[in-house]
């Protein structure tokens, strides 16, 4: 019962994180399937909290360099040995939507549907591009999250010995990538396992399925430099768009291409 009133103080405390997982799951069964759309969830959650915790509570700092949660809504949100419970569910649609969006500018779609990967080589492309992807949400992401006594995120977390960029280290991008790029050669080994067979149950097709992760992916980022800006952080803001220009041009020349 304590958990389940946690997890309902989670949701009331983060409700933009809910929003966009619901989207991510709604995009996920429709385009891959239910089974498939939850070993995805549950396997980008556990990499990315088993990373958080070894980050946030020892000194090797592998993979995201040495940072410190602050437990000030502990009691109030359900934290998972230390770490909040949102912060690495935020990875499965992150990871998700860059994974998607990676097959997106690789494989133009076909008659409105995603070209299917057909090759290893393919695949460690994909994720390679996929961990880039997800590093370039965290520049706009982690910089206006060290910020959260602005706005509604508060205080979770810092950086003991700081950060190069607006205060966050190099290494927590990198960190990034590399996540990224387990979650996806990991989930593409184990869905190459899955392969043929009848059609996955959720699977459905509609117009322009195949930009809806696209989507997701800008629709957070602008969320972030949303914030960014409304906070009074104007250079980190300027920053965060003049850094998103080239990829939103990468992605209308795949767009064009199609």
């Amino acid at each position: 019962m304590e958990s389940l009133r946690l997890l309902i103080g989670t949701i009331e405390l983060r409700p933009y994180v809910f929003i966009f997982f619901a989207v991510y799951l709604a995009i996920a069964i429709t385009s891959i399937g239910l089974k498939r759309t939850v070993i995805f969830t549950a396997l980008a959650y556990t990499i990315a909290f088993l990373c958080e915790y070894n980050s946030s509570h020892g000194d090797s700092g592998i993979p995201f360099g040495v940072y410190r949660y602050i437990q000030s809504t502990q009691g109030r949100e359900l934290w998972i040995a230390g770490v909040p419970f949102m912060d690495s569910l935020s990875f499965t649609f992150l990871s998700f939507v860059s994974y998607r969006l990676a097959i997106l500018l690789l494989s133009p779609p076909r008659n409105d549907k995603m070209a299917p990967l057909d090759n290893r080589l393919n695949v460690l492309l994909v994720a390679a591009l996929a961990g880039f992807l997800m590093m370039y949400l965290d520049i706009i992401i982690d910089p206006v999250t060290l910020q959260g006594k602005k706005w509604f995120l508060g205080e979770i977390y810092y950086y003991p010995n700081g950060g190069a960029y607006f205060g966050v280290t190099l290494a927590n991008f990198a960190g990034w990538f590399v996540v990224c790029l387990i979650i996806v050669l990991v989930f593409s080994a184990i869905d190459s396992r899955l392969a043929g067979g009848p059609r996955p149950m959720g699977v459905r097709q509609f117009p322009f399925q195949w930009l809806s992760p696209a989507a997701l992916y800008f629709g957070i980022l602008g969320f972030n430099l949303w914030v960014t800006f409304r906070i009074g952080e104007t250079t980190m803001g300027l920053a965060g768009l003049f850094i998103s220009l080239p990829l939103l041009l990468l992605l209308g020349l795949s767009l064009r291409r199609a």
